[in-house]
């Protein structure tokens, strides 16, 4: 066999340096979610609701984005628009340490110390909390619109690099960093902000939010130098390159003619299709629900499992045993690697189409959450049962959604999957507003007063009902987003513009 007839696989390199963004991405969404409750809301006084506020307000800023992100990914192309979004989100991550130095200016303090010495419930104690969440928030809208470039930025690439039937497990590999992140966070981020603080640097939380925003702008020298279309890139043969782009070969075996694979400049060549008329469409619309009734469990998880395990079983985030709840609930996360592969293996093996197969591993995935039910009466036993039934929901949410994802390239051309990704992200991040604005105010009222008695739900009391509450809702969503999205498109049919 020649040399050049055995295939390169550049594809996973390109595939690689989609994991370590969205590992840095979900980094920097956690290092607000594992500073707040031990460093952050003792030095500005904020409640429950103060953190639900500024989760909501970002998941709102970050939905919005989302529809415009992925029009302007397909505009400029994966290359320039991967720089874009990650080089924003990364100043974005860093503004938030400047958010103590901002408040303290506006209020005419000093130092941090001024702040947190503020009598709690003081009428400048309620102002430093108001100022700080306006602070925190414009650094989360930075975050917000340059993280929401990630995944449609990220999608459209695996859509040029990589057949149908290999993007499901592709999106699991890369969509496995978030688990990553999420997994390197508990043990290096907590440790960062005590590390620094203990040196008297800030108030410690600051560096961490500095440290971990560097990363993506070391993310982007390796970008420049790694990714080009798979046409121009050298390392990409001709072997791999049919292997690439097999879906076209076979549509154009379909409609008699000749396939040259890919032009100099493929997706231009492509209609594009306008917002508007994206809405058209019900496999849009399936997209849209699917998102939007799971996309808000995975960042209710995310947001406040540090503050579930503090709040519950009153373990602070520098506490070993919460980072090690918070790690080996994330290393189960890390299953949806073999989810990913599971469409896979109906398609090679089974003989279905891709999306076939893809609704039918997705339908599988949507029953592991109902163990969610279990999680906060099991707690009660032991908090282990807990973690590990959370860590499980989040394997099946990874593998879901790096199938819901895929389901867009199954159907939409590819000048088009920047555009309908973002629509479809921007209806996950409104539920992922409203469970978080909502799971802070539910948790604040849950305590009750000294006029109204605590929340009573199915045996339990003050916060931990209102987790079971949340739990339930988490629950029984994938199920319906699946019924939801089989109903809309009962058959596949890509669409042709």
């Amino acid at each position: 066999m020649s040399k050049i007839s055995k295939m390169t696989n550049y594809r996973w390199v390109i595939c690689t340096m989609l994991f370590f963004a969205t590992a840095i991405n979900y980094m920097d969404r956690q290092v607000l979610s594992l500073t707040w409750k031990d460093f952050i809301a003792p030095e500005f006084h904020w409640t429950d609701g103060d953190y639900g506020t500024i989760t909501a307000l970002f998941s709102l800023f970050y939905a919005a984005s989302q529809l415009f992100t992925g029009r302007f990914i397909d505009w400029m192309g994966t290359r320039k628009g991967y720089l874009w979004a990650i080089g924003i989100w990364s100043f974005g991550a860093i503004l938030h340490a400047l958010c103590g130095w901002g408040t303290e200016l506006t209020l005419g303090l000093s130092s941090a110390a001024s702040l947190r010495g503020l009598q709690t419930g003081s009428a400048l104690a309620v102002l430093a909390a108001t100022v700080s969440v306006y602070y925190f928030v414009a650094a989360r809208l930075v975050l917000a619109i340059g993280e929401a470039g990630n995944f449609p930025a990220a999608i459209k690439v695996t859509a040029e690099y990589f057949p149908q039937k290999d993007r499901a497990f592709a999106t699991s590999i890369f969509n496995s960093g978030a688990a990553v992140g999420a997994l390197i966070a508990p043990v290096t981020i907590p440790s960062l902000a005590y590390y620094f603080k203990s040196i008297g640097v800030g108030n410690g939380w600051e560096m961490a939010f500095v440290l971990i925003g560097l990363l993506g702008f070391v993310w982007m020298g390796f970008w420049v130098f790694f990714y080009d279309s798979p046409e121009k890139k050298a390392r990409v043969n001709q072997a791999e390159l049919a292997y690439i782009t097999q879906d076209m070969a076979e549509e154009s075996d379909e409609k008699g003619i000749e396939n040259k694979g890919f032009t100099d400049t493929p997706v231009k060549e492509e209609k594009q299709l306008s917002i508007l008329h994206a809405f058209t469409y019900r496999q849009t619309w399936s997209f849209i629900f699917g998102k939007f009734m799971t996309d808000g469990v995975w960042w209710f998880f995310l947001f406040w499992i540090p503050a579930y395990i503090s709040d519950v079983y009153h373990m602070p985030s520098s506490d070993p045993t919460a980072q090690l709840l918070i790690f080996v609930l994330y290393a189960i996360t890390m299953l949806s690697i073999v989810g990913g592969y599971l469409p896979t293996y109906f398609v090679n093996k089974k003989g279905m189409k891709p999306y076939a197969g893809r609704m039918r591993a997705m339908l599988i995935f949507a029953f592991f959450p109902l163990l969610a039910l279990l999680a906060q009466p099991l707690g009660s036993i032991s908090y282990w049962y807990p973690i590990i039934i959370v860590g499980i929901v989040c394997a099946a949410h990874q593998s879901w959604s790096a199938n819901i994802y895929s389901t867009v390239s199954d159907m939409f051309p590819q000048s088009a999957v920047g555009t309908i990704i973002g629509i479809g992200s921007m209806a996950g991040g409104i539920s992922s507003m409203i469970i978080n604005k909502g799971s802070g105010l539910l948790f604040d009222y849950s305590v009750g007063t000294a006029t109204r008695a605590p929340l009573q739900f199915l045996g339990f009391e003050g916060k931990p009902a209102g987790y079971f509450i949340i739990f339930c809702i988490c629950a029984v969503s994938y199920l319906i987003a699946w019924v939801g999205m089989k109903l809309l498109v009962p058959q596949y049919k890509k669409i042709e513009l």
